[in-house]
């Protein structure tokens, strides 16, 4: 059965579900009472008023009790939460002593502007999608559709959203800043980053460049001795520039005397490009002499002249080349430790001469336009990405081991360590860094990238390249450090070379890597070495250079430096 309602519940279900409409019924006039036949009672018995005064009192009672109850509870966990403290900042009163901290109030007033922003770059990036989502649903027919949004529309929009939230990041940060802050950084926007990416950089729409119009029979015989390969490659590329200054054909060096650049170089490449002979190899030359004479040497190096010693004399007059007397362009120069910069006004005037067979020496040193000869494809008119380039067998096994190992999205690194702790020890700023840092500089390249693999470059000890492999990890997984496997017949990566009985040359090898390196999607490079530069010289030209790319912990030093012995 149901339970009967009580008195009291009645009362107050009366009291508290009165229709909205209800009107109390108007009270009986004096004559309508009178009406009323004495000893007549209402159908409804009445409740004897005293017994309706108790209820009332006995339910106000209780009520009062379950307040008083709840307050104190809430009280207890008030306190007990932390007080004024727990409560949301949207609805805590500021208390006296926030009002007298000055660091609250700017750490309260910069959360607020940083939510303003927030809400600012919220309501832009739903504009920005609702322009985006109406041009990719849109009917080609429909002509109330707002008008798509362009390419360079979004590029602004999306500009602009970052700006925005390098704002916020101010706002927060500003109450944490101390001391005198670097206005670059404040100014500088992370725009490197694109997507999820590291994008390409594009190459300049118009370049410096002069012609190269050789004379009949006027020739530059090129000397390169400082260094490895990386540096003859570089002597040679400032070579080509003085021989088209200086309307001369260039000869490249015997292999006698110097590298086997036939091996490495598309020379005929350069020919092709420029659009007539420019370059000859020493044995082309010399098959049309019946004596290589050397009629002037004029060294743009003061000490030693011409930056040859007495060894590299020897092997040119070994060859049969005899030589004329060697004399210097600046001989004010000798006093200098670096040779002075020069600029095409100073060398013209200074080189220019009728002899047939002209040297100027090493040019590995020569600080010459390097503005001009550093710009992407180098300083000359010609139809290609570059003039030195690697060899065609050199490109085609490069680019079979990266579809063997290595695939579309790979980071290069050239790591140099044999040799670079003591050449780099001595520089104002030291480029050696210990594993452990080196390891943290890749990771955040590795993390701008998304690249699953880093192919590897380096002649350093099987020690330090196994402690590096171990602390190259990025989201619980090992970036796997790839290097380029010993020969193997079973292996038809590098078939072309040693077909072609170049494979195991040092040279070719070394190549290969700058190749391998220079077609990557991000390079990383060491500070100081040739090597590196000769393969941002290739990404340039080719158009591989990316906002990615950078020295091994560029902007940072060691952390820790040894001292000189």
């Amino acid at each position: 059965m149901d339970r009967e309602p009580s008195v009291s519940d009645e009362d107050d279900d009366l009291e508290t579900l009165v229709p909205q409409n209800h009107t109390k019924p108007p009270s009986p006039s004096p004559r309508s009472r009178s009406r009323v036949p004495f000893g007549v009672t209402s159908l409804r018995p009445a409740l004897p008023s005293s017994a309706a005064s108790f209820g009332r009192s006995l339910w106000s009672r209780r009520s009062l009790l379950i307040c008083v109850a709840l307050s104190v509870i809430v009280i207890i966990l008030f306190f007990s939460l932390g007080g004024a403290s727990s409560l949301p900042a949207s609805i805590r009163l500021p208390s006296a002593s926030s009002a007298a901290d000055p660091a609250a109030s700017r750490m309260r007033e910069a959360e607020l502007h940083a939510l303003y922003l927030l809400r600012s770059q919220r309501s832009g990036l739903l504009s920005l999608f609702n322009r985006t989502a109406a041009a990719a649903t849109a009917a080609p027919t429909n002509t109330s559709t707002p008008t798509p949004v362009s390419l360079s529309d979004l590029q602004a929009a999306l500009l602009s959203q970052i700006k925005i939230n390098r704002e916020i990041q101010e706002a927060l940060l500003s109450t944490h800043h101390s001391g005198v802050r670097n206005a670059t950084e404040d100014d500088a926007l992370d725009l490197d980053l694109p997507g999820p990416g590291c994008r390409r950089k594009d190459l300049p729409y118009n370049r410096r460049t002069i012609e190269w119009n050789p004379k009949k029979n006027r020739y530059l015989f090129a000397i390169c001795i400082s260094g490895q390969m990386s540096n003859h490659l570089i002597c040679l590329e400032k070579h080509m520039f003085f021989a088209a200054l200086l309307g001369r054909t260039l000869v490249v060096p015997s292999q006698k005397v110097d590298y086997n650049y036939d091996e490495v170089l598309d020379i005929n490449n350069i020919n092709a490009c420029i659009g007539r002979k420019v370059v000859i190899t020493y044995e082309e030359f010399a098959e049309t002499r019946k004596k290589v004479n050397i009629d002037q040497f004029i060294c743009y190096t003061a000490s030693p002249p011409c930056f040859m010693d007495e060894d590299h004399i020897k092997k040119l007059k070994g060859l049969g080349i005899s030589m004329g007397k060697i004399e210097t362009a600046w001989p004010e120069d000798a006093k200098l430790k670096v040779p002075k910069k020069r600029y095409v006004a100073d060398i013209t005037p200074k080189f220019t001469t009728d002899a047939e067979v002209l040297a100027i020496g090493e040019l590995f040193f020569a600080d010459v336009e390097e503005e001009w000869l550093m710009q992407p494809g180098g300083p000359l008119a010609h139809k290609c990405k570059t003039l030195i380039q690697p060899s065609r067998l050199i490109m085609l096994t490069a680019e079979r081991f990266v579809q063997t190992f290595l695939g579309g999205n790979y980071i290069a690194l050239h790591f140099r360590r044999h040799g670079f702790l003591k050449f780099c020890n001595v520089k104002e700023k030291s480029c050696f860094f210990p594993i452990p840092q080196a390891a943290e500089c890749i990771l955040r390249i590795v993390e701008k990238a998304n690249a699953p693999v880093i192919y590897l470059s380096t002649d350093a000890a099987e020690s330090e390249t196994n402690l590096l492999q171990s602390l190259v990890v990025f989201s619980d997984r090992q970036v796997p450090l790839v290097r380029r496997p010993e020969h193997q017949s079973s292996e038809k990566w590098d078939a072309l070379l040693y077909r072609n009985h170049i494979g195991g040359d040092s040279q070719v090898e070394a190549m290969l890597d700058k190749t391998i390196c220079a077609l990557s999607n991000v390079f990383i490079g060491s500070s100081g070495s040739t090597f590196t530069e000769d393969i941002f010289r290739l990404r340039r030209g080719w158009g591989s250079t990316s906002y990615c790319d950078e020295y091994l912990c560029q902007g940072e030093l060691p952390n820790y430096i040894a001292e000189q012995d």
